[in-house]
Parts: structure tokens; C-alpha cells; sequence
């Protein structure tokens, strides 16, 4: 089982997403987040999905299109290091990858069900992982991280996102 990583494997600004992730097995969990999650944005209307709390807030769309993008750019970031690969990677501004991303005119159920074909897919990846592909860091936005990491960052960011449009949202 892959345990939780220390505060030492990673930059502290990613703790609040590592802090927010239950014990227990971290593949399990990122396959709970997804029976949970179809439950819970199943239950919110198109109309609903298109509300903002505040003025250039995103839409509940635009959060979940944020997850998927985040979601890829960290299961990248464990590819690379996985296949120890030296180079160290560039940070990515979500502002900017929102604004420029076209969530708010599809549809909520079919930004999940991207969402779940892409998580789907980084959980068989992670699955493949060896005790020293887990072991393995790298470089991203000028820290260091390791790869075992990596699906605690996932996990912990679409716990901290879910918080978010439970409390500002509905």
C-alpha cells in the first residue's frame, strides 16, 4: 500500500490537498471519488451548473472542467517522474486555463463523464506503479515531488473543490 507522503515530498503549498485525504488505500479512495462524485453532480441541474457565487467566480461547470485540467497536468507530472525523466516541469496558472477553456458550453454530464474516463485511466496507470516508480521525484513549478504524492494531490483537490461548491455553491 502506498502510504501518505511527508511534508518533505512535496511543496507546502500542496499540503491543505495531502491534509484533506483520508487514511487508508489511495487508489481506493480515488475510485470512491468517483462513486461519489457521479452522486453528487448527478443531482445538480444544467441551469444550476451554470451559477456563479460571485462576479468572475467559475461556474460549478467551470470547477469540475478546473478538476479535469489539473487532473491531467499532475498525471503527466507522475508519467514523467514514474519514467524518471530529469526535466523539471513548469507550473501552469488555472486562471488562465479556465479562461480559455470552453466548460461553460458543455454540458455537466458530460464533463463528468470526461472526468471519469480520465480518472479511470490514471488509476490503471497507477496500478502498473512499482515500489520504486512510487519512490521516484521530480521537479515541478521549482519543487521537488515525489510520485506516491502525486494521486494524494488528486484526491486532495477534488475533496477541496467538492468543499467549495458544497459551501459557495448550493
Amino acid at each position: 500500500m502506498i502510504t501518505k507522503p511527508s511534508q518533505s515530498e512535496y511543496s507546502p503549498y500542496y499540503h491543505k490537498y495531502v491534509q484533506l485525504v483520508p487514511e487508508g488505500n489511495i487508489i481506493d479512495i480515488l475510485i470512491n471519488q468517483l462513486v461519489g462524485g457521479e452522486k453528487f453532480f448527478s443531482n445538480i441541474d444544467e441551469e444550476k451548473s451554470l451559477f456563479r457565487y460571485a462576479e468572475n467566480k467559475w461556474s460549478i461547470r467551470e470547477v469540475l472542467g478546473h478538476i479535469i485540467d489539473t487532473e491531467r497536468i499532475f498525471i503527466y507530472r507522475a508519467l514523467r517522474f514514474s519514467r524518471n525523466d530529469p526535466q523539471a516541469l513548469l507550473s501552469f496558472d488555472e486562471n488562465y486555463y479556465a479562461a480559455n477553456s470552453n466548460y461553460k458550453s458543455i454540458l455537466l454530464a458530460e464533463i463528468w463523464k470526461e472526468f471519469s474516463f480520465l480518472r479511470n485511466s490514471n488509476i490503471l496507470m497507477f496500478n502498473g506503479f512499482t515500489d520504486e516508480m512510487w519512490a521516484l521525484n521530480g521537479i515541478a513549478s521549482g519543487n521537488n515531488v515525489t510520485v506516491r504524492t502525486l494521486p494524494y494531490l488528486l484526491a486532495g483537490h477534488f475533496i477541496h473543490h467538492l468543499n467549495v461548491i458544497k459551501e459557495r455553491y448550493l
